[in-house]
């Protein structure tokens, strides 16, 4: 093998064009050992289509032979020719010892083109050969955490862990608590986290561990660890939500903004940051940060709907109409018509005296509004303001139907009915 040795040797120094002549050597000439060794190595190393040429020149010998067309297909596979692997594969006779592997890889190929139930098939004719084979089993566990099917999947994890902890240098306790976490089982994932982060200190593991423990209600233990893995990684973006989310739910309202402060400096186009950021800023009472925060947002994505309705709430708690109309109109350039900024546009038009509008956007927004009582209240009170007595009788009439006991809409329905007789 001395000749394999020196082609991988010149070509890791970069001398391909001596490496070659000696590979074409042994494709046309040499040994079918030499082949297959040579083959393999070059697979490795990533030189695809020689290697491919080595195997299909194999075949011309033993064109039945599995392990061959196995390894043909893996090259189609990396040199990104799913399709002709998927035809070499289908070669392989149900006798040959490599026809479990070529399931295996046919059913990955097929998940990967979303052919779910034909990739399940594979795999389960796959496991009727070897039905004691952990990678077949956790092969089916990924396929139906893919799909969503989660008991299945948990059920395949749980089934491989009795043998393995590891499959392909997959860690299968954090698999097995991601499909649990997906599922619903917060509680249940997290010994499994727990597990998988004993055997490796890994980062994805460390945030689903947090993440989990945060949607189990476990804070103090999702603060921890969003802490420890931003400890060792401060660029992971996804924590710094999530670490703000964590630290308000325990009322630490001003390390909840400073986790938010410190992922905007990680992640400076995060428009979730800045809106939860702003919302953080409302709650300890620093409404000019939150406007910062806010506007911020819109100016990443001018159609954040949530973001527009958040920061005109705030406008019109502060009495600023002209900024109220501003947002409106920002979002309807961009042809968002929200109905929530109807009412907000109506408010701000009619404090801003232009009447005629204001009872326009009010008109418009009853469509959308007219079962909720605060809207009814603020249409009603305009109404009357306009002298639409008629009009608003009507809204305080379905105002006490909607609250029989309100002392005050009885009062002022009174003096409208007395008004128009």
């Amino acid at each position: 093998m001395e000749k394999i040795e020196k082609i991988i040797t010149l070509l890791e120094n970069g001398q391909h064009e001596e490496a070659i002549k000696d590979y074409n050597q042994i494709l046309m000439n040499g040994t079918n050992e030499e082949r297959i060794v040579l083959g393999e190595e070059l697979f490795q190393y990533g030189f695809l289509e020689e290697a491919k040429a080595l195997f299909q020149k194999l075949l011309e010998s033993y064109p039945e032979e599995g392990e061959l067309l196995v390894l043909l297909a893996e090259t189609f596979i990396e040199l990104g020719d799913e399709d002709q692997a998927m035809l070499e594969l289908e070669k392989i006779n149900e006798n040959d010892a490599s026809f479990p592997q070529a399931l295996l890889l046919l059913a990955d190929l097929y998940q990967m083109e979303g052919l779910y139930e034909v990739s399940e098939q594979k795999l389960l004719k796959a496991k009727s050969i070897l039905p004691d084979e952990p990678i077949i089993e956790f092969a089916l566990g990924e396929l139906f955490l893919e799909q969503g099917k989660f008991t299945e999947a948990i059920k395949a994890y749980k089934q491989v862990i009795q043998t393995d902890n590891e499959i392909a240098g997959v860690n299968v306790h954090q698999r097995l608590g991601d499909a649990l976490s997906a599922g619903g089982a917060f509680e249940e994932a997290i010994p499994y986290y727990e597990k998988a982060l004993e055997d490796k200190l890994e980062i994805n593991t460390l945030f689903s561990y947090a993440f989990t423990a945060l949607q189990a209600g476990y804070n103090k233990t999702a603060i921890e660890k969003f802490n420890e893995l931003k400890e060792i990684d401060p660029e992971y973006h996804s924590l710094y939500l999530y670490l703000a989310k964590a630290y308000e739910r325990e009322e630490e309202l001003e390390d909840s903004f400073s986790a938010v402060k410190e992922g905007i400096k990680q992640d400076e186009y995060n428009k979730d940051l800045y809106f939860y950021g702003g919302k953080i800023a409302l709650k300890i009472g620093k409404e000019q940060e939150a406007e910062q925060l806010f506007r911020e947002a819109l100016a990443l994505d001018p159609e954040f709907i949530e973001a527009a309705i958040t920061i005109n709430k705030l406008f019109l708690k502060q009495e600023k109409y002209e900024d109220v109309l501003e947002i409106v109109d920002l979002l309807q350039q961009n042809g968002i018509d929200e109905p929530e900024l109807l009412w907000d546009e109506a408010i701000a038009l009619q404090h801003l005296e232009k009447y005629s509008q204001a009872l326009n956007k009010y008109q418009l927004a009853y469509n959308f509004f007219k079962n909720q009582s605060e809207f009814l209240t603020d249409y009603g009170y305009f109404l009357m303001e306009e002298g639409k007595r008629h009009e608003a009788a009507e809204i305080f009439t379905k105002l006490l139907e909607n609250d029989p006991s309100n002392v005050e809409y009885e009062e002022i329905l009174e003096r409208l009915t007395d008004d128009l007789n």
